[in-house]
């Protein structure tokens, strides 16, 4: 399996990041580090995340973070298609 960011979910985490940046890089790069530990884990474990609200799709809380990210599986390809503050109306 591999994961493939969609360009606005890689663009909303980076804008994400460097917002969390200007206050402390350090606690950017924790939530960075963070991000992709917790994502590579959907390689092994697709189902992880509960149900999203939209048919087909995952949502996986990003523990020690206020992130969520929205994926789907397809075939060998998790694609992350969303990336929001926990806070954010979806």
């Amino acid at each position: 399996m591999r994961i493939v960011w969609t360009v606005s979910a890689r663009q909303k985490r980076d804008q994400a990041i460097e917002y969390v940046a200007q206050e402390s890089l350090r606690a950017a790069f924790n939530q960075l580090n963070e991000i992709e530990l917790q994502a590579d884990r959907l390689l092994e474990h697709p189902n992880m995340g509960r149900p999203g609200k939209i048919r087909g799709t995952r949502e996986l809380v990003i523990r020690q973070t206020p992130f969520i990210i929205g994926y789907r599986v397809k075939g060998d390809v998790v694609q992350i298609v969303r990336f929001l503050h926990g806070a954010q109306n979806r």
